[in-house]
């Protein structure tokens, strides 16, 4: 067992990951494609975000609710979760909370509204485009309390010990090297500070192909590590 990586990509190099996915999301942001662009997976069942059987926009059918949904603007919510972190992360007024890989910003905003004007808000992305575009909708949101840094989440730039609340959707799987993402969020919590990532998880072994085809990393499926490994990973957390 690696005490690195626990992914079902461990066999491709670190960076050339990080690289993938930066310029995957890199045009993401860019192009406004959402989570239906070709990642060459089916994502067509009902709980998927690509379902058009439904009235539901894609975050609703991930757990947020309508009102969520619309008390942000336009452009932050680009459908790229796979659930609803806001819903067990507990925040409170006055709260500093951490997004991981915070993408156009959505999750950030709604965490803006919890935590109310005397909280803060931290979104990280090591995507150019996406901070660039998180901080445009700082704007339309009227959310003075949100910032957006450029950086990794496996070295996060943040001062250690002064986040109370972590959060992420969908994006612990794409990093390479988990056991460097969850030590630094060790870092970065206050003493009884909590942790709150909606994920996704691997079942079952992977084929082949399916570890090392770009589009199943990039499209959050080759890169999930299993329960246990992520068990494993939170307990060496230091």
């Amino acid at each position: 067992m690696s005490n690195d990586t626990e992914t079902a990509a461990g066999d491709r190099d670190p960076e050339e990951t990080r690289e993938m996915v930066r310029e995957r999301y890199g045009t993401i942001a860019s192009d406004g494609q959402d989570c239906c662009g070709d990642v060459g997976i089916d994502v067509t069942d009902d709980s998927g975000c690509c379902d058009g059987d439904t009235d539901a926009t894609g975050s609703e059918r991930l757990g947020y609710d309508a009102d969520d949904v619309a008390s942000v603007a336009d452009g932050a919510d680009l459908g790229l979760g796979c659930g609803n972190p806001k819903a067990f992360a507990e925040m409170t007024p006055g709260e500093t909370v951490l997004d991981l890989g915070s993408g156009a910003g959505f999750d950030c905003f709604l965490a803006a509204q919890e935590v109310g004007p005397d909280g803060d808000v931290i979104g990280v992305d090591m995507t150019p485009e996406m901070v660039s575009k998180a901080r445009e909708n700082v704007t339309k949101n009227d959310a003075d309390n949100v910032e957006f840094r450029l950086g990794e989440i496996s070295h996060l730039p943040v001062a250690d010990a002064t986040v109370d609340v972590v959060i992420s959707n969908c994006v612990v799987n794409l990093a390479p090297e988990k056991q460097c993402v969850f030590d630094d969020v060790y870092r970065v919590l206050k003493p009884g500070g909590r942790v709150a990532i909606s994920d996704v998880v691997q079942t079952a072994p992977f084929p082949d192909d399916v570890k090392m085809d770009p589009d199943s990393l990039t499209g959050c499926v080759a890169g999930a590590s299993t329960v246990d490994a992520l068990e494993a990973i939170l307990d060496r957390a230091k």
